[in-house]
């Protein structure tokens, strides 16, 4: 292989250019690529100042944005500390009965509870809405009392979901070739 490659050099010496460039030409190699470096710079800055007004743009309308479709709200919590306790109250509450009721979940109840968590995402809905009409109202006391008239009303549907859940089972139990 090695005697391969020095007889194809051998073969191609003439072909080989040795020649030197003209006088001078590497003065002028060296001043095109100077006349190219500063070119270059201006463009790239001019690059970075066209994105960073838009990154800056971006991030005021992102900001407005941000700051004009707050929809979130207020919570009970936000209100006073006694709200707070009884949001904490109706959440836990809520959370307990909901745990309770996923544990006695079976294939023959399962369309009882789902629609009854149908309804408890009806309420869960307009919960988000008086959140957002507590905001705008200024704490108003009948959105207060609307807010916790819905975490009644969620533990209402869950206790009644309980009962069917219960009263299924018992009838379950007496007659079981009914279902």
């Amino acid at each position: 292989m090695k005697d391969n490659i020095e007889n194809i050099f051998e073969a191609k010496r003439n072909n080989f250019d040795f020649e030197e460039p003209n006088i001078g030409h590497f003065n002028r190699f060296e001043a095109k690529l100077a006349d190219q470096s500063i070119h270059a710079k201006k463009t790239i800055r001019t690059q970075w100042h066209w994105l960073a007004i838009a990154a800056s743009v971006i991030l005021v309308f992102g900001y407005w944005l941000g700051n004009n479709n707050d929809n979130t709200g207020l919570e009970l919590a936000d209100v006073s500390a006694k709200m707070e306790e009884t949001q904490n109250f109706y959440a836990a509450t809520i959370h307990k009965e909901i745990e309770q009721i996923q544990g006695q979940k079976t294939i023959e109840n399962q369309v009882i509870i789902n629609d009854a968590f149908d309804q408890l995402k009806i309420l869960e809905d307009h919960y988000q809405q008086l959140k957002i009409e507590l905001k705008e109202s200024n704490e108003d006391k009948r959105v207060i009392f609307a807010m916790i008239s819905n975490y009644q009303k969620r533990l209402e549907v869950l206790q009644n979901l309980v009962d069917q859940l219960e009263d299924f089972k018992n009838y379950q139990e007496l007659n079981p070739n009914a279902i």
